[in-house]
């Protein structure tokens, strides 16, 4: 009887039978005409079944040491259960049993995109809320800056994929590509801009003010009438390079000072319309997962976005401030839905 190392599925089968008939491996092997070796090698791993895993004895954490670890991860927001327990100085510890641990205490939780309010920031901005409650909104000229990356915020790049159909590959750069900062306003139903800063610039007072004077004072402010800049109120956030006493007098020296700049509550994207436009462009600039290959085609990207934003979405947006303002007050100064 010549050795068989191999049994099919059927013989296995006979094998199970025959055993729960009282027949010894010997007798098997004689009717499936098979090794005994190899009927009993089946027998003997059948019955020996799948090894049990052998635990490893963990780490044990003392009273002690779990009070560091609770202040570390009070005092380390984001950050990971390596680098919380090294900076307890405790090693040793498998990344299965440092995150058990940490469980019971904390949670993963992304990172906040809004600034927490404290309550001078609340008071701040219910104060604001009341002094321009009776403003007539249609001559505020609403600015800031928006900075875009040729690959878009993370977490964009997602979208249905057809049964059957491979997702696209996404371009992978070393170093990020860069962005552009775009600035923009708008008024009323009209947009100004956007003005693209120089690419290597970095905005502090000095290149804040001269770029206004080269973009929206030369391009857009001369050009209007007298009326209209006696009773237009400038909006700007708080950035250092706006709310410095430099750029303050020098928009007081081209007629903007007092009243007519706008005073702004720290902490409060939510207030400004013009978010909303952003939010605008970059849905368009990046719907499809799009990406761009130069910063020059993202900013082509942006001009046509811009291009393509008619007077009554801006004119809705620069007429939801009445709103906005009457929810600040009636959240006591806390965040809105934008």
């Amino acid at each position: 009887m010549g050795q068989k190392k191999d049994l099919t599925g059927s013989e296995k089968s006979k094998i199970v039978r025959y055993l729960a008939e009282g027949c010894s491996s010997l007798k098997i092997a004689k009717l499936l005409k098979h090794d005994h070796r190899t009927i009993k090698r089946f027998i003997q791993n059948s019955q020996q079944g799948r090894k049990k895993r052998v635990e490893k004895p963990r780490r044990k954490i003392t009273a002690h040491e779990l009070r560091k670890v609770k202040r570390a991860a009070a005092k380390m927001p984001l950050a990971t259960s390596l680098a919380i327990f090294q900076s307890c100085s405790i090693t040793g510890v498998p990344k299965s049993t440092r995150c058990a641990i940490l469980r019971d205490m904390a949670k993963v939780r992304k990172a906040e995109r809004r600034p927490p309010l404290n309550k001078t920031h609340k008071l701040k901005r219910q104060d604001w809320a009341k002094k321009y409650l009776k403003t007539d909104f249609s001559k505020v000229l609403w600015t800031d800056e928006m900075r875009v990356s040729l690959d878009g915020p993370d977490g964009w790049a997602r979208g249905w994929i057809g049964k059957g159909q491979r997702a696209p590959v996404r371009l992978r750069r070393q170093q990020g590509g860069g962005g552009v900062l775009v600035w923009a306003g708008i008024i009323k139903d009209e947009l100004v801009g956007p003005f693209r800063v120089e690419d290597g610039v970095k905005l502090n007072s000095q290149s804040y003010c001269q770029f206004l004077e080269d973009t929206f004072f030369k391009q857009w402010y001369r050009k209007k009438s007298a009326s209209f800049k006696k009773n237009m109120i400038f909006m700007q956030d708080n950035a250092p390079s706006h709310a410095s006493k430099y750029s303050t007098a020098w928009l007081a020296r081209k007629g903007i000072k007092e009243e007519k700049l706008m005073t702004w509550p720290h902490c409060s994207p939510d207030l400004n319309p013009i978010e909303n436009l952003w939010s605008i462009i970059k849905c368009e600039i990046y719907k499809e997962a799009k990406q761009y290959t130069s910063l020059n085609s993202v900013w082509e990207a942006v001009v046509a976005a811009a291009r393509n934003v008619d007077g009554e979405q801006i004119k809705t947006l620069t007429e939801s401030m009445d709103g906005r303002l009457l929810s600040v007050l009636a959240k006591k100064g806390g965040y809105i839905g934008r």
